[in-house]
């Protein structure tokens, strides 16, 4: 027997702080019961009202976001996105953080993200068909650096490889802001039919609460409250809040929920992800209109002695709640006993909306739904609008030597090396139907949706350097990019999923970054017609009061009605002519080139490229018509490092040279290497020439090249403006630094 008394004394307001809960909250907490809460009931309101469960900080500043569509099914407020891709199909996706747990055990941290955001696509009915991550870690130099990305990228690999889902599309940045704090975003997209979609919502009263999927452990508990929490030194003694995931015990779990779900015996659904069972049966007693009440002495368990406290607020893995229908409860527990899976009914809806938990006969937790869920805090923080950094005076700085030079320092600077030491550890064709991965630095992945010959684009955008110099335009550019990759691919963009990761929203200078990044992020989704299905916040990414680049990021999805008519980056042919779409302003604020060739950073670095909206939906039009037409042999975006990179970038892909062409020398590095927006390198045939100036005689575009020989070459009067890079020394840059790095080189 367990001694529960302990878990029926009243707690203090002191209680109250070491879990989170602020003086005034508590205050709140204290009239909504009427009374002061028992340990259970506290740690329940303290996952509850944590930042990473109630969205406290934001949910008045989400409500911005457009969130409609022609093909959208299912927007925010559910486990995941679900959009209309013809034919009685829907794609549903989601992207959601695992950052603190990966710094604190990388190797974990990463994989129970993977796993996580798995169950939050399949939980919706979908079977999984693509990984997608967004990875920043700290400066390179830094000590912990490489042992982080070592311990992150196994645990993605491991986690998504074992599990069968193939990783398809990511980004990996380096930057001193997140050398006490990485960000690991990961992004699941699943497949399902229109009529086979699951909610949390729809319990009725009376029904059974199903548990299944893994047993409970100590693992996780309070991993909601750790991640709502800045960092300090010392912080990886918080080791036993990460979650140890089981890949193939996940896999097991699909294949099971996927067989149950082909029934109609499920009422309702819900993944047990952050605060486990506490934030499942909340989720599904509040959409649902109900009450819960459950026995904590049924619900399996791997350890002995395990509290109702521990019980509830353990985030172990692979596990899900669900309601099932009247009289179905046998028939459900024989598909998972099949699949060698744990499956109970731990307790039945209830018409009281209230929480009702009991322990060796006692009710240890008596509390009302609403205040956990729709009653939670939400507040209108104070916020300061933030000061853009002034434009970039180009002319106060020296001219390069040597324009060959500052390409190779580009192409092989952490954020721009090739990222093959990564994304070689992941599989990116299981399951047969990846038709191109983004991660060999293509715009994005195509995804064959199985059976047919339509695909899916995914890609996975953000440029925290804009966000920081000017969060609104950082803002819409983070949309504009994931806009323009999937496009760039031939794909019609239809929906995004976010996560957004920032500092401590009780700093006003941080909350008004918070604030005009997502106006600015939802202007673009107006503008673009690209409306938010779902997404993540993670705030009070910190340590020690110094808190990360603002990172919005973007997880975008676009539906390509025929695969026949796609476009990548690798596709140029020898004598294939080179065109660039969009105009060029020169612009170098916040660049590649003013961080790596400058050495400027922050507001030095100066301001960010403007987005015109208008312009970019214009040009990525007409792009997609041009690949509709069959007109190009290989797109690509020009975002970071210019026209010289995306060149590069072009012929390393397909392993031809490429001779830049300009009319005179009238130019400068503005030119090769800044980072207008809503611009695109195209490789068109002579013979299509004429064809293809036709469709994009409504926007500039000009001839930039030929494809041709073995080097990136561009002929200059000023012998230092002209370039004549070898390939083969081109491609030994760019892939050579991460290797090198992670073999303890500099």
């Amino acid at each position: 027997m367990i001694d529960i008394s302990p878990l029926l004394e009243e707690q203090t307001a002191a209680d109250a702080a070491a879990k989170g809960i602020k003086a005034d909250e508590y205050a709140i907490l204290l009239d909504r019961l009427g009374r002061a809460p028992n340990k259970v009931e506290l740690g329940i309101f303290s996952v509850m009202w944590s930042e990473h469960c109630s969205y406290k900080s934001t949910r008045r500043h989400l409500g911005k976001f457009p969130t409609k569509g022609t093909r959208v099914i299912q927007g925010p407020g559910e486990n995941a996105g679900v959009i209309d891709i013809g034919n009685g199909q829907a794609c549903i996706f989601k992207m959601e953080s695992h950052n603190h747990p990966s710094y604190i055990e990388p190797y974990q941290g990463a994989a129970t993200g993977v796993g996580g955001i798995l169950r939050d696509v399949f939980t919706m009915g979908a079977r999984p068909i693509a990984l997608v991550n967004a990875l920043r870690f700290g400066d390179p130099s830094h000590p912990k650096t490489r042992s982080l990305v070592a311990g992150v990228v196994g645990g993605i690999g491991g986690y998504g490889n074992c599990v069968g889902v193939p990783t398809v599309a990511g980004e990996t940045q380096f930057h001193k802001g997140y050398n006490g704090n990485i960000l690991v975003n990961a992004m699941a997209v699943g497949l399902a039919d229109t009529n086979k979609i699951f909610y949390s919502r729809g319990a009725e009263p009376g029904n059974a609460i199903f548990y299944v999927g893994s047993k409970t452990g100590r693992d996780g508990i309070h991993g909601a409250t750790m991640a709502s929490a800045e960092f300090s030194e010392g912080d990886e003694e918080k080791r036993p809040t990460v979650q140890v995931g089981d890949p193939f015990t996940e896999k097991l779990l699909i294949e099971a929920c996927l067989e149950l779900m082909a029934t109609d015996w499920i009422q309702s659904i819900q993944d047990m992800g952050a605060a486990g069972l506490t934030s499942s049966s909340v989720e599904i007693a509040d959409k649902g209109g109900v009450g819960v009440e459950m026995d904590m002495d049924k619900v399996p368990q791997r350890e002995t002695g395990m509290t109702a406290y521990e019980i509830m607020l353990s985030e172990s893995q692979e596990r899900m709640l669900m309601v099932l229908k009247p009289g179905k409860e046998a028939d459900a527990k024989k598909i998972f006993d099949k699949w060698d899976l744990d499956a109970e009914v731990i307790g039945y809806t209830t018409d009281t909306g209230r929480l009702v938990l009991k322990q060796q006969g006692q009710v240890v937790c008596d509390i009302p739904v609403p205040p956990l869920s729709q009653d939670a805090p939400n507040y209108d923080r104070p916020w300061n609008p933030p000061k853009p950094a002034p434009a970039l005076d180009i002319s106060k700085y020296t001219e390069p030597a040597d324009y060959g030079e500052v390409l190779l320092k580009l192409m092989s600077s952490p954020d721009m090396a090739s990222k093959r030491w990564i994304w070689e550890q992941y599989d990116r064709h299981v399951m047969g139907d990846t038709i191109d991965s983004s991660q060999s630095g293509g715009d994005a992945a195509i995804v064959r949706i199985h059976g047919t010959n339509k695909g899916l684009a995914i890609c996975s955008d953000c440029n925290p350097h804009y966000v920081a110099a000017d969060p609104y335009e950082g803002g819409k550019q983070a949309v504009a990019e994931a806009y323009r990759n999937l496009s760039a691919v031939g794909a019609t963009p239809i929906a995004i999923t976010d996560n957004l990761n920032f500092g401590n929203p009780e700093r006003p200078d941080t909350m008004g970054v918070i604030v005009k990044a997502i106006e600015g992020m939802a202007e673009a989704c107006r503008a673009l017609e690209f409306p938010v299905v779902s997404g993540n916040v993670s705030l009070y990414n910190e340590t020690d009061g110094v808190g990360i680049p603002p990172t919005p990021v973007v997880g975008g999805i676009g539906l390509i009605e025929n695969l026949d008519h796609v476009a990548t980056l690798k596709g140029a042919q020898q004598g294939d002519e080179l065109f660039t779409l969009g105009a060029t302003d020169r612009h170098l604020g916040a660049s590649v080139y003013a961080r790596v060739i400058l050495g400027l950073d922050g507001p030095a670095a100066g301001s960010p490229p403007r987005v015109d909206l208008a312009v970019e939906m214009r040009n990525a039009a007409i792009v997609r018509k041009l690949i509709g037409a069959g007109l190009v042999s290989a797109v690509h975006d020009v975002s970071d490092g210019g026209v010289a990179c995306a060149a590069a970038d072009m012929a390393l892909a397909s392993g031809i040279g490429v001779e830049l062409r300009y009319a005179d020398d009238d130019r400068d590095v503005s030119d090769l290497f800044g980072e207008t927006q809503a611009r695109y390198l195209l490789a068109i045939k002579p013979a299509d020439r004429e064809a293809a100036m036709k469709l994009m005689a409504e926007a500039p575009h000009f001839l930039t090249g030929w494809f041709g020989g073995d080097s990136l070459f561009s002929e200059s009067r000023i012998p230092g403006r002209r370039i004549d890079v070898p390939l083969s020394t081109l491609r030994a840059a760019h892939e050579g630094w991460l290797p090198n790095y992670m073999r303890g080189g500099g």
